[in-house]
Order: C-alpha cells, then structure tokens, then sequence
C-alpha cells in the first residue's frame, strides 16, 4: 500500500521521503476553539504538542464580527479577538504552532502519519483533529461583500444582533426550521426562503414553523442578490425561478442566516475513520475516540448538532484528555 499518493514534482521539489518524518507525540490539526483548547491541554501535560493551523487560522469564528455568548468574555469580543486570545494561551505554554494543510493521511500502523502541504510527513504517536466544518452558502457575490455585515451561518451565534429586526432564512430541512423559530423568538419577523414548494423538515419542525405566527414562508423563492449601504438592508428573490411565472421579488430584511447545511472539514481522513453520511467524525459517545486508537476528533468536525465555539472548546478538552491518556499507556 502506498503511504502517500503521487504527486507531480517540478525541478526545485521532491518526492517526501519517509525516513526524513519528523516524530512527534501529540499532533493537533486544526486551529480553532477545539483546536487551540486541546493544545493548551496537551502542552499543560508536557504532551508538547504541534498544532498545524490549516488555511483558516483561528477556524470559523475569525468570519464572525461580535461574540457576545462566550463565557469570561462580559463585554463581547470579536472572532479574530478571541482565537488570538487563545492562541497566545495555547502558546505561554509551548505549543508548536504552525501554518500548514494536511493533504494525505495513513493511520493504518500504530505511529500515525500526516503530511502536510504534499511535502511535509509528521509521525505522531496521538493524532486530534479539529478541522471543523465549512457552512454552506449560496454562492452569490453579496454573500462575500455582506459577511459579517448582516449574513450569517448561525443564528444562534449572532440572532442576538437581530432583537425586534426583520430578518430571512434559507432553507427548507430541520436546520433552517430550527434556525427560523430560534430567531422569531428574538426578531419582529422572520421569511423562511424555500426553494421548492414543501419543506424537507421533519412534521414535528413543520408543524412548530407553521404555529409560530411572526414567520412568513416564502414557497418556490430563490435568493438571488443582496443589497444595501452599509449592510444588509434588503434581498432579491426569484418566485418560480425558470417557469412562465417567473417573478422579481424584494423584501426588507437587516440580516440573512444561511441553513443549508455544513460541510465537516473532513475528506482527507475519510479512508481510514468511520464518518456518518454526511461526512462527520464518528466519536465513541462520551470521548473523543475515533475508530483508529490514538486518533481523536474535536469540535465542529463531528459535531452536526451544536456547532458553538463553546462546545468547540470543551470538546477540545476532551480529546487532549483522552490523547493524554492513550500515551500514558504506550
């Protein structure tokens, strides 16, 4: 079996020898809040722990402007504030951060292999992966231009900004019925946006949105664009995209929240752990243990159900807990 798959080398690049891996104890992958807490853990367990960033230092928390439901932190914090914040602490107490993509994986012995970059192999003897997961967006130009300025993937992460204000959610499954009757709690109205004419929620989620008189269904609407100054002030939708009925329609929001769904950052480690359909971690219940002995997951990356930095972190906990408890018997 090859370790690694082959790549295309240029001139001034070789192909990763396997002799050349650097050893370490506990490699941490991914620089989140479940990331950047396990490593705080492991370093304080003299683990000495590497923690390789991925593309998106400090994980999806850096997109977020205000974090205002993060214990410790009374008068709110940014995103970006906090995982600085973290990563310092994490740091002070001599972990390895690095920047780095892990690009393939073998944890088919008992050392744990990852390269990183497509050149560079670590061999550690505890693996924990927090390479969280990415929100689903529509793929509309506003979505980038408003991000943090009125379109959100969470509303329980950022309803709180939108109390009394008129707000829209896309979606039609359990997520965005879930999502709309969060928010109709805290806002003056909610538009749930749905593409097609039925919603894919469970009955129990179906029949929770339909009794909750401040949310207006919008069946068989696409959004389309976004506009305003200095934020989301409004939204174009298509009623009847593609057919003679085809109609322009815009309505007055302040904030448009995303809920079709998240991608768990997980595909490079598929071939070796068990992941549910849709591509999360599964962990044994109650620990952070994967199928792989020695190979832990953290935060959003196997957890399709609350997604919060908070949960993030402690799950960080957990898995420099239990990493810490697997070498301790090696």
């Amino acid at each position: 079996m090859e370790l690694f798959k082959p790549m295309d080398l240029t001139s001034n690049q070789k192909q990763p020898v396997d002799e050349l891996a650097e050893k370490v104890r506990c490699l941490i992958i991914g620089s989140g809040p479940a990331g950047y807490t396990a490593a705080i853990y492991a370093a304080r367990a003299n683990l000495n722990p590497v923690l390789y960033t991925g593309l998106q230092m400090g994980g999806q928390l850096t997109t977020t402007t205000d974090v205002e439901n993060f214990p410790g932190y009374p008068d709110g914090v940014t995103g970006h504030e906090m995982m600085e914040d973290f990563k310092k602490q994490a740091e002070k107490f001599g972990t390895d951060i690095r920047f780095g993509i892990a690009t393939d994986v073998n944890f088919s012995g008992t050392k744990h292999r990852v390269i990183f970059d497509e050149n560079k192999i670590v061999e550690a003897d505890a693996v924990i992966i927090a390479t969280g997961a990415t929100a689903r967006y529509l793929g509309l130009e506003a979505e980038k231009k408003y991000e943090g300025m009125g379109v959100s993937a969470c509303a329980t992460c950022d309803g709180f900004f939108y109390k009394k204000k008129d707000v829209a959610v896309v979606g039609g499954g359990d997520t965005a019925a879930e999502e709309a009757t969060y928010l109709a709690g805290l806002c003056n109205k909610v538009y749930l946006i749905v593409r097609r004419n039925v919603l894919r929620a469970s009955k129990a989620m179906q029949e929770k949105v339909m009794k909750t008189p401040n949310i207006e269904i919008l069946w068989e609407h696409q959004a389309v664009d976004l506009y305003g100054e200095n934020g989301v002030e409004g939204a174009v939708l298509v009623k009847k995209k593609g057919t003679p009925q085809e109609e322009i329609v815009k309505i007055k929001i302040d904030g448009f929240f995303l809920a079709i769904g998240h991608e768990p950052n997980s595909e490079v480690f598929k071939k070796f752990l068990v992941t549910d359909e849709v591509g999360y971690i599964i962990t044994t219940p109650g620990t952070s243990k994967t199928n792989i002995p020695g190979v832990f997951a953290a935060g959003d990356v196997q957890d399709p159900h609350y997604r919060q930095a908070v949960t993030a972190a402690a799950s960080g906990c957990m898995a420099a807990i239990d990493a810490e408890r697997y070498l301790s018997k090696l």
